[in-house]
């Protein structure tokens, strides 16, 4: 059964479908039938999935870009071997991309769909957990840069998601957890019911559990669209999109510290997760029991909370000093009041967040099970 959910953002209002066996069946696809057509995936998508999504679309080969796997795909040069492609192929204005993989090419898609001519339509399609219940939904695109992560994107929304559950089969036990990250974080965030059935059905995840993984995804997809329908392309100040961070300002130092070559972005984000509930707590603002609950699930999910091995507090201030949410020379964090409950601020104290960063990289590193990059 194929659950259709909608992103309502007036005439950019998009469908998001979620169902068994969506990617090889023509019958999804009648809205884009007599368009022309690209698709962009990578390596490892392409040996599954490529070839029945392209006879579902009644495309060839030659319409699709094969681009390498991993995070550090997501650069302005393969931006431009995109465009080049296009450019060559005649693309015009009515035409569509169709990002076919995970986050990194969802984002480098998007981009590319964003200033090519001045924006076309793109549609995601989407092959992991993360990006089925995060980067596919809600139009940040942008490629990364060696000062920092997603310094450079846009805000494009899709025409249409397609998150094809059935893929999820196919994941390998680091990119499963990487996912899962990010559903952990919709419910720290937003989303206390969330947070108490992943206490109770994070084993089922961790099994692939089909109807476990459809109402993940469906309940952190119903809370990313109602959180972008209020502040799309995250304008306002400590707004409600800025919420979706989480972690994240931690994570992403952890991925420029270690250039995208040893960490999955979920990896980072489970650390981030974990030290934002740590200093959450350090606040007050958080129980301490709620913090531990916070820290046991991510390890339960198999998920890092520990940083790179030589990462110390002055790289993490270092780093965290380039993220896009800092304002007036301030950084802002989003931490949590209670599970369910977040809010994005500056003003906290500092010598909490010293105690934190010192917590974490005083202890054992998580080293042993971060191999070089891609994994997928």
């Amino acid at each position: 059964m194929t659950r259709v959910l909608k992103v309502e953002l007036g005439e950019r209002s998009y469908p998001l479908n979620i169902g068994a066996g969506l990617l090889a069946d023509p019958a999804s696809f009648v809205d884009l039938k007599g368009k022309p057509l690209r698709v962009v995936t990578d390596a490892n998508v392409a040996a599954r999935y490529l070839d029945p999504v392209l006879d579902a679309l009644g495309l060839t080969r030659e319409h699709a870009f094969v681009l390498p796997a991993g995070e550090t795909q997501k650069t302005l040069a393969n931006a431009e071997l995109l465009l080049d492609w296009l450019l060559a192929s005649r693309i015009a204005r009515d035409g569509v991309l169709i990002a076919l993989g995970g986050g990194v090419i969802g984002d480098l898609t998007g981009f590319v769909a964003a200033i090519y001519q001045r924006g076309i339509a793109f549609v995601q399609m989407p092959t992991t957990l993360l990006s089925q219940v995060d980067s596919s939904v809600g139009g940040k695109t942008g490629v990364n840069h060696a000062r920092g992560k997603n310094l450079i994107g846009a805000f494009h929304q899709p025409v249409a998601v397609y998150a094809d559950t059935s893929t999820l089969a196919t994941l390998p036990p680091r990119e499963l957890s990487a996912g899962i990250a990010e559903v952990i974080k919709c419910g720290m965030l937003g989303d206390s019911g969330l947070f108490a059935r992943l206490e109770r059905d994070m084993d089922a995840l961790l099994e692939l559990d089909g109807t476990a993984l459809a109402e993940a995804i469906e309940r952190c997809c119903q809370l990313k669209a109602r959180i972008v329908a209020l502040d799309e392309r995250e304008s306002l100040a400590g707004g409600p999109r800025t919420l979706l961070n989480l972690g994240h300002t931690f994570g992403h130092a952890v991925e420029t510290y270690t250039k995208y070559e040893s960490w999955l972005h979920g990896e980072a984000v489970g650390l981030g997760l974990a030290m934002a509930a740590d200093l959450s707590m350090r606040l007050g603002w958080l129980k301490p029991d709620d913090a531990e609950r916070c820290i046991r699930l991510i390890e339960r999910a198999r998920l890092p909370i520990r940083p790179p091995a030589g990462m110390t507090p002055d790289d993490f201030r270092s780093l965290m000093a380039r993220d896009k949410k800092v304002a007036a020379g301030k950084l802002r964090l989003v931490l949590m009041r209670a599970i369910g409950e977040s809010t994005t601020t500056a003003d906290f104290d500092t010598a909490a967040l010293d105690a934190t960063l010192a917590h974490f990289c005083s202890t054992e590193p998580a080293t042993e099970s971060r191999p070089a990059l891609p994994v997928s």
